[in-house]
């Protein structure tokens, strides 16, 4: 019988090889400078101008303010949202989280272009409507999105789907019979709620607090739309100007890694508290949810619903298709101004249109097939204990997660852009950022697919002599098959809506469509602009509604915006 050489340890130790290499040499870098002069030696005067340096110290203040606002106003809204999605009989129920999983489709930076449309002082149609209507003057303003406030509410209406997602997942685990039992002791629905219902599901809303809290202190997309023409900065957004000309980017670990800290402090604390149980079930079944009966405040409570559904969905698509088909993006489309200019000019006129619509097709594919190989090999290594030291690799795949997108590629640029391997300007270096950032969520999504997957024909396929490798290949990986599928169509989306990093990454020949989307809003072409937004909606649209009728996706949207 011939032999054959093994390489199952040395493919599987390649791959931990370039995990270590993806997610520590960023951050190593990051660190090196932060801690670091031009020449090198060690200082501390990098965070000193940082926390002494107004021009830092009120982006910080700004954000905090920024990130507090927006966790208070995200419980408040998703909290009853979810409770009457989970708990009542309103009519509905599953269309309206239809509707709020649609707020996850829309990228943050593009909600914040659609409100522009809307709420511009001068030229938004609601401000232009309520003159109309009320014959106004052209100086009287109804909503300026220029604003602070403004700010915190375009991140608002992108930030609440997760608080409502952790509340109504709570609200949906809470066995009936609790409440059933409160209730034949005696207990009235409000003393059930108060008592039973609500302490069970306040540790998933403080959980929710705090990636709210998280989401608004990261984000890049939004502040870099509407701060940045009012005047103002956010952390993200200074980090950013950083390389904008006089480049400073020796400042930028320094204002990255405080960041990233925080980040990982409020992940930790997440956990803490989703950690927390509130009951343990004791054998058997658990009864079904018992609604509660809203009787004539069914229509109402839909239609609060619904109301708080036009703000991230029904207005901002109404003002992007406005805009793409209006020969004047500014004003109401009616079949005077109806034109399809504005799609000829993006997609056959405008030269960047193909090379970006090229490169994240191709960096998106590139992505979702490398990292759902690398997922796979991870979580396979981990699942199943196969190597020493796979709990260190199952720490590293979920690392990213406290890295936020513009540390990230500060931390790629540093890394990148000097020997002995120089990536950037290169399509490359994107890769490399886009799998460090959707690692986390594909590593989590098949690592609980293993968890429902016995062992049993590994184990035989291996006593039969086939390698590790082999038996991932023949055995492992059909069986996690709609997994698989699944998780490589959410790196697909992910990376088509991801700006973060990228803003920090791209050249003129890397450009994507995220960052040509940017770019146009700087230029102020803003039917361009909603006409390559409504396309990155329809086709992140149509892959999520595919990926999420496969029977193996148990995930949801990766809590991470731009």
């Amino acid at each position: 019988m011939r032999s054959r050489i093994d390489l199952s340890g040395a493919v599987m130790a390649l791959f931990a090889a370039g995990l270590c290499l993806l997610v520590v040499l960023p951050i190593g870098w990051l660190v090196v400078f932060g801690f670091t002069d031009r020449a090198r030696n060690f200082t501390l005067a990098n965070f000193a101008t940082l926390f002494t340096d107004p021009a830092f110290v009120e982006p910080l203040g700004t954000t905090l303010v920024i990130a507090v606002s927006v966790s208070l106003i995200c419980c408040a809204v998703a909290a009853p949202m979810g409770w009457m999605v989970a708990r009542t009989d309103m009519p509905l129920r599953r269309g309206v989280r239809l509707l709020v999983m649609a707020s996850f489709v829309t990228p943050p930076f593009l909600g914040a272009i659609a409100w522009e449309l809307l709420a511009a002082p001068n030229s938004g149609l609601l401000n232009q409507l309520y003159r109309a209507a009320t014959g106004a003057g052209p100086d009287t303003v109804l909503f300026n999105i220029y604003t602070l406030p403004g700010l915190i509410f375009v991140i608002s209406c992108y930030t609440f789907p997760y608080v409502f997602v952790l509340v109504a997942n709570a609200l949906d685990r809470i066995p009936g019979d609790l409440e059933d039992a409160s209730s034949m002791l005696g207990g009235s629905a409000w003393r059930t709620a108060r008592d039973i219902t609500i302490p069970l599901a306040l540790p998933a809303l403080a959980a929710g607090a705090l990636v709210a809290f998280l989401q608004a202190m990261t984000l890049f997309g939004s502040p870099a739309i509407l701060a940045l023409p009012a005047g103002f900065h956010t952390m993200t957004t200074k980090i950013w100007s950083l390389f904008q000309y006089p480049p400073k980017p020796e400042l930028a670990p320094a204002a990255a890694l405080p960041l990233l800290v925080l980040t990982v402090v409020l992940l930790r604390a997440q956990a803490f508290v989703l950690g927390r149980r509130g009951y343990v079930l004791v054998g058997g079944k658990s009864g079904a949810p018992r609604l509660v009966q809203l009787g004539w405040l069914r229509i109402p409570a839909l239609l609060g619903c619904l109301g708080m559904l036009c703000l991230p969905v029904f207005l901002p698509y109404g003002a992007l298709i406005n805009a793409a088909f209006s020969r004047i993006p500014s004003q109401p489309l009616t079949l005077e101004t109806l034109t399809l200019h504005n799609v000829q000019f993006v997609f056959f006129e405008l030269s960047a249109t193909k090379l970006a619509m090229k490169n994240t097709f191709l960096l998106g594919a590139m992505s979702a097939t490398c990292g759902t190989l690398l997922a796979l090999v991870v979580a396979y290594l981990t699942g199943r204990a196969a190597v020493r030291g796979h709990r260190v690799l199952g720490f590293l795949a979920t690392a990213p997660i406290a890295i936020p997108g513009i540390v990230l590629g500060v931390g790629l640029f540093l890394a990148y852009t000097r020997g002995p391997v120089v990536l950037y300007g290169t399509l490359w270096i994107l890769l490399l950022a886009y799998l460090t950032i959707e690692l986390p969520a594909a590593y989590q999504q098949l690592q609980a697919s293993f968890r429902t997957l016995s062992p049993e024909l590994e184990e035989a396929s291996r006593i039969l002599g086939a390698s590790r490798l082999r038996t991932l290949r023949d055995i492992t990986a059909p069986l996690l098959g709609p997994s698989l599928v699944a998780t490589w169509c959410f790196i697909f989306v992910a990376v088509v809506r991801e700006l973060s990093a990228a803003v920090i990454l791209f050249t003129s020949e890397t450009k994507v469509l995220s960052v040509l989307i940017f770019d146009l809003k700087e230029s102020g072409d803003l039917a361009a602009i909603s006409v390559l937004g409504l396309t990155m909606l329809i086709l992140t649209g149509a892959v999520i509604v595919v990926a999420n009728r496969l029977p193996g996706f148990s995930g949801g949207i990766h809590p991470r915006n731009n």
